[in-house]
């Protein structure tokens, strides 16, 4: 039998933008609301991975640095004084009864009425080219993403991809690089188009469309590069000293579908009202699909508001038929 001092109304999953949103909402809710993060603060990826990118799309900032962006959003979700779990993986999701789950992580067992899985795109790795001797130039001027600007000072930097991530790094990176570099193989960007123009209006040199890396040159470090046009075959060989690869996440999935829930493509099913297939658990951000999904922070936040706002009717429904 679960103590009632050990249940919560929602625990929230992840600590991203997304779940302290979540978070903040559901304390507005007057929820008793638990947070378990995996990493040793909050903010998600934005802070183990994106600290000082530049982001354009949050609904009341014309721009926000990430780092400041979750400083606010934890001041906010604190207000309410959820209880913050960090360090703690849920590698578990047990249904034990009507409006009892059981969240399971490496330290033990959590328990709530409603879960909210905000993990971002869940468990991830950068996707890699098929380079000879790429694995040996990571952590020697190799970088799949940039929690710091400084090292890459004064250096010259070449960046593989045409997504937001892409070319946010490359614009933050003009004027703290000595001289910045875009190659992108796709015809069509993948970025926001405002920041596209932006980009081919800088100082930063961009090869496009059809070019992509095609070979790493040092010996102990980075420092130079072959890029070529995959179309017509054309290569030049470039002085850089570091390369920044942004071509995408891939994404595990399985840890959420041995829970129980309905996998889609690369995401987690939700209905209109962010309810899973599993009673009293919802989802909310980038690892949730629906059709019109949109991978914005902002997006991700009204997700969350929906989640909250149905899974606490989930919990009166309940306290009504007692």
């Amino acid at each position: 039998m679960v103590r009632q001092s050990e249940m919560f109304d929602i625990t929230v999953i992840g600590a991203g933008p997304v779940g302290l949103y979540a978070t903040y909402y559901a304390g507005l809710r007057e929820c008793r609301t638990k947070l378990i993060e995996t990493y040793p603060q909050v903010g998600g990826r934005l802070i183990s991975m994106y600290p000082e990118k530049e982001i354009f799309d949050v609904a009341g900032h014309r721009m926000i640095v990430a780092a400041e962006l979750v400083r606010e959003l934890a001041g906010q979700a604190m207000q309410y004084r959820p209880t913050v779990v960090l360090n703690e993986r849920v590698t578990g999701l047990k249904i034990l009864g009507e409006r009892i789950i059981e969240l399971v992580t490496s330290a033990g067992s959590h328990y709530t009425q409603t879960a909210i899985v905000a993990a971002g795109c869940g468990a991830f790795v950068p996707r890699k080219l098929d380079i000879p001797n790429l694995i040996d130039f990571e952590g020697h001027g190799i970088f799949y993403y940039l929690s710091s600007f400084e090292p890459l000072r004064g250096k010259k930097v070449l960046v593989v991809g045409g997504g937001n991530s892409a070319v946010d790094w490359a614009l933050s990176l003009d004027g703290i690089a000595s001289e910045v570099t875009l190659c992108h193989r796709m015809y069509r960007w993948q970025a926001h188009e405002a920041m596209v123009h932006r980009l081919l209006s800088s100082n930063i040199r961009v090869k496009y469309p059809y070019y992509t890396l095609k070979e790493v040159l040092g010996e102990d470090r980075v420092t130079g590069a072959v890029i070529w046009n995959e179309r017509s075959g054309l290569e030049e060989a470039i002085e850089v000293d570091a390369i920044v690869l942004s071509i995408g996440m891939l994404t595990n999935m399985e840890p959420f579908r041995e829970w129980g829930l309905k996998i889609v493509g690369s995401g987690i099913a939700v209905a209109p009202d962010m309810s899973t297939n599993l009673p009293g658990v919802y989802a909310a951000g980038d690892i949730v699909t629906y059709p019109g999904k949109v991978l914005l922070i902002t997006a991700g936040s009204g997700e969350a508001a929906t989640a909250v706002n149905t899974a606490k009717e989930y919990i009166i429904s309940g306290d009504l038929g007692r």
